[in-house]
């Protein structure tokens, strides 16, 4: 047989294998959650009086051995992007991002005195909007003052996404100064037809100057987020985005799916209905970006992320100790995590609490020296249940139902009656399920969300599971 015959017959069973099966399209159109958390953030509740005063009485009762994490949102970009769905708002000049960094080290300041005793900050992570709207002197100060009131631990991952358009080499130069060790850069996309019905214009020479700026300051691991399903992709470009991608060594990548909302970010509606993939269509360009980072050498990491066999998050998801969370997979072993800055979310012994989302709510609490929360999420022992549940599978594509059960004092057939929807899948091939334990095959891993809504006591999935 001629290698010709031979290559052929790979690229036929390539095709296929990037082809969204039809007994799977019904489970891959359902909307439905991330699972960063669970529950999820819509069921936070407005806290009242009695909520807030129950919330300040757990702060202190942290243990010594507690180890912090802390999530730093800044609600800023300089331009807006079309396809975001953060919370932030543009601006065009500093003085309200300077506003914004003086109430901020003060919010830290009060969660500093607010938490009892405890055993460091272990993980850093700035998020947005974009991070890099902060002047370089104020994300110096910034994490100084984290550093300094939270005790960050030696070894710590101090990380910060970024915008790697609108990037200088002297923030650059300030990251590398203030001891950040990771840099995530929305890269998205590099077709210049794409990022143009997305309002993201950023040659790959800008990215890759960003790139040899953070590492040349010392920022030696770097993360890129891609994405697919955006207005005017296909298999082929975004192909052709992973490529280019690799050519400047990312550590790890975040491969994510487009979530076209309008009703709930007005901006979206400047993307046209008829420039977006269907499910099927998506599901190819999904697998063909998975293709070229596959090939490349790099580890599938849960639903969408990847990284190099070495990588720490690498490491984790081979040892067991894979973690989710709202910033999506890591390794982070902190107990608690400390919101800082509008909507940022935390977690604490009693459960979730989310900061005002209303910068001016967010600063008015700072001004009467209150701590800025506003919802919150008590977890009950059925939420723990799942919530661990969910985590697993969501992280080792498999998870032993009975097992887990009997940890938290039940019986194992404790969850036998949402078993009974897992096994309506099995029979779909979307997992396999065997005496309580089970797995999603590799081929189904991009809709292992449809496994774990299974455990979620909120979610209906609307006929997915009918066979």
């Amino acid at each position: 047989m001629s290698n010709d015959v031979l290559t052929n017959q790979a690229r036929a069973e390539t095709d296929r294998e990037s082809r969204l099966p039809e007994v799977w399209a019904s489970a891959a159109a359902q909307k439905l959650p991330r699972y960063t958390s669970y529950p999820t953030a819509r069921a936070f509740a407005p806290m009242d009086d009695r909520g807030r005063s129950e919330f300040d009485a757990t702060l202190g009762r942290d243990r010594p051995d507690h180890r912090l994490s802390a999530y730093v949102h800044v609600p800023f970009c300089q331009r807006l992007c079309w396809y975001c769905g953060c919370h932030t708002s543009v601006v065009h000049d500093y003085a309200r991002v300077a506003a914004f960094h003086r109430t901020i080290l003060k919010e830290v300041d009060l969660w500093a005195d607010r938490l009892g005793e405890h055993a460091g900050l272990a993980h850093l992570h700035f998020g947005g909007g974009s991070p890099n709207a902060l002047a370089p002197e104020d994300l110096i100060q910034l994490i100084d003052r984290l550093s300094d009131r939270l005790s960050l631990r030696p070894g710590a991952e101090v990380a910060v996404e970024l915008d790697p358009a609108l990037m200088s080499t002297d923030f650059a130069q300030a990251a590398g100064a203030a001891g950040v060790t990771r840099a995530s850069l929305g890269v998205q996309t590099f077709d210049p037809d794409v990022q143009a019905l997305i309002n993201r214009v950023q040659p790959y020479e800008r990215v890759a100057q960003a790139v040899s700026d953070l590492r040349a300051a010392g920022v030696s691991a770097i993360n890129f987020d891609l994405m697919y399903g955006l207005p005017g992709q296909s298999p082929d470009i975004v192909a052709d985005t992973a490529e280019q991608a690799l050519t400047l060594r990312p550590d790890r990548l975040a491969v994510f799916g487009y979530a076209h909302v309008p009703w709930m970010k007005k901006h979206q509606a400047m993307i046209r209905d008829r420039d977006l993939a269907d499910v099927a269509a998506r599901w190819e360009q999904a697998a063909a970006m998975d293709a070229v980072l596959v090939e490349a050498g790099y580890v599938r990491i849960g639903l969408d992320h990847y990284a190099r066999p070495d990588d720490a998050l690498a490491l984790a998801a081979r040892g067991g100790y894979l973690r989710r969370n709202f910033q999506g997979y890591t390794d982070d072993p902190a107990d608690v995590l400390v919101p800082v800055g509008p909507s940022s979310i935390g977690r604490f012994e009693g459960g979730y609490v989310q900061n005002a989302v209303a910068q001016n709510v967010w600063r008015d609490a700072m001004a009467d020296g209150r701590l800025p929360v506003g919802r919150q999420l008590v977890l009950s022992a059925g939420d723990r249940l799942r919530a661990d549940i969910i985590e697993r599978l969501m992280c080792d594509l498999q998870v032993d139902v009975g097992a887990i059960c009997q940890s938290h004092g039940l019986d194992g057939r404790a969850l036998d009656a949402e078993l009974a929807n897992v096994v309506a899948l099995s029979r779909l091939g979307l997992c396999e399920v065997q005496d309580r334990v089970l797995r999603v095959p590799e081929p189904a891993r991009r809709l292992m969300r449809v496994v774990a809504a299974c455990f979620d006591a909120d979610t209906d999935l609307q006929g997915a599971v009918a066979v």
